[in-house]
């Protein structure tokens, strides 16, 4: 009887993994002559873990990654060909940034402000519901109308970056 038990418990589990699968994506975009190629890992949206994060501290859920192959300008930044983790900054209660970290990050570890290339960005919480965390790269519309964008949708967050 213990087995029988035992076993439902196991197959329980294994059937909840498959019911709520998390996968790689990989999303490519020609920047005029830089490729740039955005991997990530799905994860669920979770508002109540962003109600708690600070002001001024840098969340990349699951270390999102972005490829450039050759050198792009965002504004007046120049971003350098190389990898990236993608992440977010509270920049105030109701307002997020998208920033980059030069490099892949450790599970846990945190850089310091001066480390990140913010990006020109827009934020909303008034753009739909995304149950899982999307990254794309899109034509900009609005103050980014004529750029490539690097946007971040994660529940009813969403933040757009320029990325040229």
């Amino acid at each position: 009887m213990k087995r029988i038990a035992v076993l439902v418990l196991i197959l329980a589990c294994v059937g909840g993994l498959y019911a709520h699968p998390h996968f790689r994506k990989e999303v490519t975009a020609d920047l005029e002559g830089a490729k740039a190629t955005i991997t990530y890992r799905t994860t669920p949206s979770n508002e109540a873990h962003i109600g708690n994060v600070a002001v001024g501290s840098f969340v990349t859920p699951r270390g999102p990654s972005l490829n450039l192959s050759a050198d792009v300008m965002a504004g007046s930044t120049k971003i350098a060909a190389g990898d990236y983790t993608i992440g977010v900054v509270r920049k105030a209660d109701k307002d997020w940034a998208i920033a980059l970290f030069p490099g892949r990050l450790g599970r846990g570890q945190t850089p310091s402000a001066s480390e990140l290339i913010e990006l020109d960005s827009m934020f909303s919480a008034n753009d739909g519901n995304a149950e899982h965390m999307l990254l794309d790269i899109t034509p900009g519309h609005g103050k980014f109308e004529g750029r490539a964008v690097l946007t971040l949708k994660f529940g009813s967050l969403t933040c757009a970056g320029a990325l040229s």
